[in-house]
């Protein structure tokens, strides 16, 4: 029985590293080192969505249907944001990053990895109630090019706003949540006015590199889905594309103290994983 269960996970491993060496090699797109647990779920459910009982099945198809591979791409992309996400790092960074960023003639702020843009706008908000947004240019990526459009629509639900007003008081806001956005139908629409000074771009943390030197670079919760190896490559793009003195905001499951440029930075709030490049 366990040589037979051996057998099976053993295939399974095999199908599902051609199938990562095919999207990298066919499309561009570089899975190979997503956590394992994670990516496999993530295959298997676009397997029985496809209604294949393979992942050699989803293979071929991947590679002759190039709907099929933007379905799975849309199931590889990790996309939970809100507006204000963990007020607490908000919170933190208008106390105790704010004040860095003051000293500066212009700012230039990377938000790796922004999903539908909620956390872009939350940025968008606070720089302007500081006074530092005129002087900011905020560039947003994502590797999925669908999420960046619902990201510069600025559409939203209405259903969650009670929550995001809530999240937007616990930061600190200044004004009533209500006045950066309008009511259309069950939906809301921020104001254009927070986008002014914001690019938006498809880039992929694994195969891209740096495209700019920053103030601050902001990536929560993205790299928890990525191994050791991937992790550490991405912190070298960081670490290479951070001005010196400039600031780092990871995930609270997320740390620099792992990483072979732990002894580079100097930590602003350990709490919240906001680091300052120090060497």
């Amino acid at each position: 029985m366990e040589s037979t269960t051996g057998y099976k996970e053993d295939l399974e491993k095999l199908e599902i590293h051609l199938l990562l060496e095919a999207l990298y090699s066919w499309y561009g797109f570089d899975y190979r080192n997503y956590a394992y647990s994670s990516i496999r779920r993530r295959i298997w459910h676009r397997v029985h969505a496809e209604k294949l009982t393979t992942i050699s099945g989803l293979h071929e198809r991947v590679l002759h249907d190039p709907a099929c591979f933007k379905r799975l791409l849309a199931d590889f992309s990790i996309n939970v944001t809100e507006m204000f996400r963990d007020p607490s790092f908000f919170a933190d960074f208008r106390e105790k990053v704010v004040p860095l960023l003051r000293t500066y003639p212009s700012i230039r702020i990377w938000h790796a990895g922004c999903s539908t843009g909620e956390e872009v706008y939350s940025m968008a908000i606070l720089l302007k109630e500081e006074g530092l947004y005129e002087k900011t240019k905020i560039y947003a990526t994502d590797i999925n090019t669908e999420v960046l459009k619902v990201a510069k629509s600025g559409l939203y639900p209405m259903e969650p706003m009670r929550k995001y007003t809530n999240n937007y008081i616990q930061t600190g806001g200044k004004k009533a949540f209500s006045d950066y956005y309008h009511v259309i139908g069950n939906k809301v629409q921020f104001d254009s006015s927070l986008l002014k000074n914001v690019v938006f771009a498809q880039h992929n943390l694994v195969t891209d590199g740096s495209f700019n030197e920053f103030n601050v670079i902001l990536c929560r919760n993205v790299m928890i889905y990525f191994n050791k190896t991937l992790q550490n490559m991405v912190h070298d793009l960081f670490y290479n594309s951070l001005c010196m003195f400039g600031v780092i905001g990871l995930g609270d499951k997320e740390t620099i103290t792992y990483t072979k440029h732990s002894d580079r930075y100097e930590s602003i709030s350990e709490r919240q994983k906001i680091y300052k490049k120090i060497k």
